[in-house]
């Protein structure tokens, strides 16, 4: 079940559901009782920052940038848009795609989720490879989002975040400076009735931390967070 009625709000579950028999990246957890006479389970995870559907910060691509930890936990909810990207398969998004495609919704301080109809699951061996037409991020793309002082950019899974380090490296550099966060491995945006919903993502606050699996979720039906 990933959407949810909570009185006239309506909650959808962003989140990529995990399990750690089949995941892929480093997920492994260690449940012991701790022992007396009443049970007292606990569970020790060992798990990479990286993990699922996560939250990039900067600490993330540079020593001296913001952790985890630093940020305020604004930086982690508010007001989001959902962004279909329309130009031919393998194109690099430019700032003419984003203007066209946000118009007047966007507003400084949103979270901006881009996608495609290019869809693949990312990081998996089928990435980067043939049968792979998803839309790519670049240094154009990441100067517009910063002029437009957003505070998160998040991907479906129509659009590349692994594309290639002459892609990759100007993204994250130009908008890490700037404390915008990246939102990765996003799961049933197709399940959005809105493009316009309030989002939260909150990460664990540990001192030290360059990103973090996070429960990322939107609601929908909140008049503040709307296109109006």
């Amino acid at each position: 079940m990933n959407t949810y009625q909570l009185g006239n709000l309506r909650v959808v579950d962003l989140t990529r559901h995990l399990d750690p028999k089949t995941e892929s990246r480093r997920c492994h957890l260690t449940r012991f009782n701790t022992g007396g006479p009443i049970p007292d389970y606990h569970t020790i995870m060992d798990l990479t920052s990286h993990l699922g559907t996560h939250c990039e910060c900067p600490y993330h691509h540079d020593d001296t940038w913001t952790d985890v930890e630093a940020l305020p936990l604004t930086s982690f909810m508010g007001r989001a848009i959902y962004v279909n990207i329309e130009m031919p398969p393998l194109s690099h998004i430019t700032a003419e795609a984003l203007e066209k495609a946000c118009g007047s919704r966007i507003q400084e301080g949103d979270i901006v989720i881009l996608d495609s109809a290019y869809k693949m699951t990312p990081f998996t061996p089928a990435t980067n490879g043939p049968d792979d037409k998803r839309l790519l991020v670049g240094k154009e793309s990441a100067e517009w989002f910063k002029a437009k002082k957003v505070k998160c950019v998040g991907f479906g899974d129509g659009v590349s975040i692994e594309n290639c380090e002459a892609d990759v490296k100007p993204f994250h550099d130009i908008l890490m400076a700037e404390d915008i966060l990246f939102l990765e491995v996003l799961e049933n945006l197709d399940q959005l009735t809105t493009d316009v919903f309030f989002m939260s993502y909150s990460p664990l606050p540990i001192k030290g931390l360059d990103s973090c699996p996070v429960r990322a979720y939107a609601i929908e039906g909140l008049s503040e967070f709307s296109n109006k």
